[in-house]
C-alpha cells in the first residue's frame, strides 16, 4: 500500500498554477460584479381608461399643457418640444420632447447627489393605423448615479377596442454600484418606485380628468 501510495502521489498533477488559479478568480469577481452591475429594480402597471384611444392619447397630449395640471404635477417642471415628424411612407408620427423633473428619490439622496433636479428624453412613436402610442422616456442627467427607463404604452382594449383603452407602463430603476448610493442601492430603488408610483397615480388622475373634459367637450356638455 506504501509504494501504491507514493505512485499515486507522485502521478498527481495541480489542475492550476497559482497564475491560472489568480486569472480563474479574477474572473469570478467580473462576473460577480457583472451581476451587480445588471440588477434593477423592475415594476409594471396597468390601467384601463373607460374611454376611446384617440380621446386617450389626446389626452396623453395634453396631460403637461394644460395649465391647471401644474399643481398635480408638481414632479414636472419644464417640458419643451425637441422635434415632431410625421413619416408619409408609415404615417407613423415621431416626437422627441425634453423634461426637466425634480430628482428621483427622497431628500437624502438629492443631499447626496447634490442635485434637485434631474433631465429627461421622452421619445413617443403613434402609429395611428394600429392604433398604438408608445412613450420611452430615459434621464440623461445623473447617468453616474441613478438610471431609469419608463416605457408606456396606449393600445384599445381587447374586450372593448373601440370604447377602451388598456395602458400598459413598465420602469426600471437602476443605482451604479460605484456611485454615492451604490452602499444604499436597494432602499434608494424601492423608495424610488415608491415615488414613481405615487407619480404614476397622479398621472392617471388628471388623464382621466382630461379625457372626461374631451368627452363632455365633444358632446357639447359644459363642466
Amino acid at each position: 500500500m506504501t509504494g501504491l501510495s507514493r505512485n499515486f502521489s507522485h502521478s498527481v498533477t495541480p489542475l492550476c498554477d497559482n497564475q491560472t488559479l489568480a486569472h480563474i478568480i479574477g474572473i469570478e469577481r467580473i462576473k460577480s460584479l457583472s451581476v451587480k452591475i445588471v440588477m434593477v429594480k423592475a415594476y409594471t402597471q396597468e390601467h384601463i381608461y373607460k374611454h376611446p384611444w384617440e380621446r386617450v392619447t389626446s389626452a396623453s397630449w395634453r396631460k403637461f399643457a394644460d395649465p391647471e395640471n401644474k399643481r398635480t404635477l408638481s414632479h414636472v417642471l419644464e417640458v419643451d418640444t425637441l422635434s415632431h415628424k410625421l413619416d408619409p411612407l408609415s404615417g407613423k408620427l415621431y416626437t422627441t420632447r425634453a423634461l426637466t423633473v425634480h430628482a428621483p428619490g427622497p431628500w437624502f439622496v438629492r443631499k447626496l447627489i447634490g442635485q434637485d433636479i434631474c433631465h429627461c428624453v421622452e421619445s413617443t412613436v403613434v402609429d395611428a393605423q394600429s392604433k398604438s402610442m408608445q412613450l420611452t422616456t430615459r434621464n440623461i442627467s445623473l447617468q453616474k448615479f441613478i438610471e431609469v427607463e419608463e416605457k408606456i404604452r396606449y393600445e384599445p382594449h381587447p374586450d372593448n377596442p373601440i370604447g377602451w383603452t388598456v395602458c400598459r407602463q413598465q420602469t426600471s430603476i437602476r443605482i451604479k454600484p460605484l456611485s454615492a448610493l451604490a452602499s444604499m442601492a436597494e432602499k434608494v430603488e424601492q423608495r424610488c418606485a415608491e415615488k414613481f408610483m405615487q407619480n404614476s397615480v397622479k398621472g392617471r388622475e388628471v388623464m382621466e380628468r382630461i379625457c372626461k373634459y374631451l368627452e363632455a367637450e365633444s358632446g357639447g356638455i359644459a363642466l
